[in-house]
C-alpha cells in the first residue's frame, strides 16, 4: 500500500506542479481549459493544480486518505468528461481515451476503501478510515465535486 500511495500520490502532485511551473505554466493551462469550454479557466487552472498537488501529497503521506482520494476521483472525472471521453476508451487512440484517467480514479477509490495502512500518518494518529466509510467519503466527495464543477462551470465548445 505504501508503494501504491507514494507512486500515485507523487505522480499526481508532480502533474499539478507541472501546471504551476512547467511548459505554459498556469496561463497555458488556463488557455487549454478555456479551449475546452471552462467558464473561469484562470481560476480553474489554479484549483486543478492545487488539488493535484495537495491530494497527491496527502495520499503519498497517508494523511486524510479518503479526502485525498476524493480529490483524485474528482480531478479524473472532470478530465474524462472535458478532455478524454470523445476519444473513446483506449488511451493510445488519438486524443487519448479515458482509460488511464479511469484507472487512476479506481486506484484512488481502492486506497480509500482499504485504508492508508501501517506506514501512514493516518495510522500513526489512529485516524485510518477504511472499508465502506472510506469508500463512501471518497466516492461521494469525488463524484459530487466533479459533478458540481461540471454543472457550474463547463460549457462544451461546439465543433
Amino acid at each position: 500500500m505504501l508503494v501504491l500511495r507514494v507512486f500515485f500520490g507523487l505522480s499526481l502532485a508532480y502533474h499539478g506542479y507541472n501546471k504551476f511551473f512547467g511548459g505554459g505554466r498556469l496561463p497555458g493551462t488556463a488557455s487549454w481549459f478555456a479551449s475546452m469550454g471552462m467558464k473561469w479557466p484562470t481560476w480553474q487552472a489554479r484549483i486543478a493544480a492545487t488539488t493535484e498537488v495537495g491530494s497527491g501529497i496527502l495520499l503519498a503521506l497517508g494523511l486524510a486518505t479518503p479526502l485525498a482520494a476524493a480529490g483524485f476521483i474528482g480531478i479524473m472525472l472532470v478530465a474524462i468528461v472535458t478532455s478524454h471521453w470523445a476519444a473513446g476508451f483506449f488511451v493510445f487512440k488519438p486524443g487519448q481515451g479515458w482509460e488511464y484517467c479511469a484507472s487512476i480514479a479506481v486506484v484512488a477509490l481502492f486506497i480509500a476503501t482499504v485504508g492508508a495502512h501501517r506506514y501512514s500518518i493516518d495510522h500513526v494518529i489512529h485516524k485510518d478510515v477504511q472499508g465502506w466509510t472510506g469508500a463512501l467519503i471518497a466516492a461521494v466527495l469525488g463524484i459530487g465535486g466533479a459533478a458540481t464543477q461540471l454543472a457550474v462551470s463547463y460549457r462544451p465548445i461546439k465543433k
